[in-house]
């Protein structure tokens, strides 16, 4: 099973390298949004959005009957929406 833990680029400049912090030393619950925040790949996309919003979030892992099935990200919303 392959997990794909995705870490924006401004987590790791902003908790590690700006700390002084070597990214050796640092574990992945360490620099992690918590609660972790998944959406359901059924969930209505302006909902979704009103979400990100809400908490601040720029992007969440995808679920389907429990199984991760991809990563949806606030500029992917974005760009959908114009595309329409």
């Amino acid at each position: 099973m392959l997990i794909t833990i995705v870490i924006p680029v401004e987590v790791i400049a902003h908790h590690v390298l700006a700390r002084d912090k070597s990214p050796d030393r640092v574990n992945v619950y360490e620099i992690m949004i918590k609660p972790a925040i998944t959406v359901d790949a059924s969930m209505d996309i302006r909902y979704c959005a009103r979400l990100f919003e809400r908490l601040k979030l720029s992007r969440a892992p995808v679920m389907d009957e429990g199984k991760l099935v991809g990563v949806v990200s606030l500029t992917r919303m974005v760009l959908h929406a114009i595309r329409k």
